[in-house]
C-alpha cells in the first residue's frame, strides 16, 4: 500500500466516526487543505502495542522522533515523520494496562485475551477498528470513569481518532480559525484554554470536541459514544530555519480529553 492510498482510505473511515469533518475541511479548502498530522491510539498489549503497531508505518517510510510520557493518562507516545515532507506526521500512543485500577486490567484482559501474540499486521490496521468484542455497558462505563482513553479504544478500536489541519498552510493565524469555528456553532476543547500551546513553544494547537456516535455494545444497541475529533495545528520556524515536527506534552495531554463525553 502506497502512503496516497493509506491516507485516502484512512480519512474515508475517519469520516464515519467524525460526522463534522468534511464539512470543517469544507471551510479551509477542502481536500486540498494540508494535513498536519494524524493520531492513533493502542493498548500495550504484545498483539497491538506500540512495537508491533510502528512496524507498517516504518514500512511506508516513517521513522521515529521523539517519544512522550503522560503520566497522569497511563500513556507513552511516539512522534514519526515521514520520508516525504508533504505527508503528515504520525502520533502513535499506547495505554498501560498494568498502571490502571485492578477492575479495569480485568476487563482489558478479557476483552483482549484472544489476540495472538505477537500480532503482524499492514498499515490497514489503522482503520482495520476493534479486534476484540465489544464490551458492556457496564464494563464500558467502568472503564470510563478511570480512563476515558481506555473506553474510547475499547469501543473504537483502530481508527484515526483526529485529523489535524495545517493552519501554517492557510495564511490565517489559529486564533482566527478559533474564532471562525466558535461563531459557527462548532463546540471547541477548552481544557487548558481554546488554544494550547505558545509560539515560543513553536506549536499551537485547538481542536473540536468529538460528537456522539451510535455503536453496538455487547449487551446494548446504538448506545451512544464520542467518536473522533478535528483538530488544527500552527507550527512555527525554529532558529535554523526549518519548521518545527513535534508535539508539546502538555498541549497534546489536553488534546487527548477531545473525546471525553460532554455533559
Amino acid at each position: 500500500m502506497d502512503i496516497d492510498t493509506f491516507f485516502a482510505a484512512l480519512w474515508d473511515d475517519y469520516c464515519l466516526l467524525a460526522p463534522e469533518a468534511d464539512a470543517i475541511r469544507g471551510l479551509f479548502g477542502g481536500a486540498s487543505v494540508q494535513n498536519d498530522h494524524v493520531a492513533f491510539r493502542t493498548f500495550d498489549h504484545p498483539a497491538i502495542n506500540l512495537s508491533v503497531l510502528e512496524q507498517p508505518l516504518l514500512e511506508l517510510g516513517y521513522r521515529r522522533d521523539t517519544p512522550y510520557q503522560f503520566a497522569d493518562k497511563h500513556l507513552s507516545a511516539w512522534g514519526y515523520v515521514p520520508a516525504r515532507l508533504s505527508d503528515p506526521l504520525i502520533f502513535l500512543s499506547q495505554l498501560h494496562i498494568q498502571q490502571l485500577p485492578e477492575q479495569a486490567q480485568g476487563i482489558l484482559n478479557e476483552l483482549l485475551h484472544d489476540l495472538p501474540s505477537p500480532s503482524v499486521h499492514g498499515a490497514e490496521v489503522f482503520y482495520s477498528g476493534r479486534l476484540w468484542p465489544a464490551p458492556s455497558l457496564t464494563q464500558y462505563q467502568a472503564l470510563a470513569s478511570c480512563s476515558e482513553y481506555a473506553a474510547w479504544l475499547a469501543v473504537h478500536g483502530f481508527h484515526a481518532n483526529h485529523f489535524t489541519i495545517a493552519v501554517h498552510s492557510l495564511g490565517v493565524s489559529l486564533a482566527n480559525v478559533v474564532d471562525k469555528l466558535s461563531s459557527m456553532g462548532y463546540v471547541l476543547n477548552s481544557a487548558g484554554g481554546l488554544i494550547k500551546g505558545s509560539e515560543k513553544e513553536l506549536l499551537m494547537q485547538a481542536s473540536t470536541m468529538a460528537k456522539n456516535v451510535k455503536i453496538d455494545l455487547a449487551d446494548v444497541q446504538q448506545y451512544a459514544v464520542p467518536g473522533c475529533y478535528y483538530e488544527f495545528a500552527e507550527r512555527f520556524y525554529k532558529q535554523d530555519g526549518q519548521l518545527y515536527q513535534g508535539f508539546v506534552a502538555a498541549s497534546a495531554s489536553r488534546i487527548f480529553e477531545s473525546t471525553n463525553a460532554m455533559s
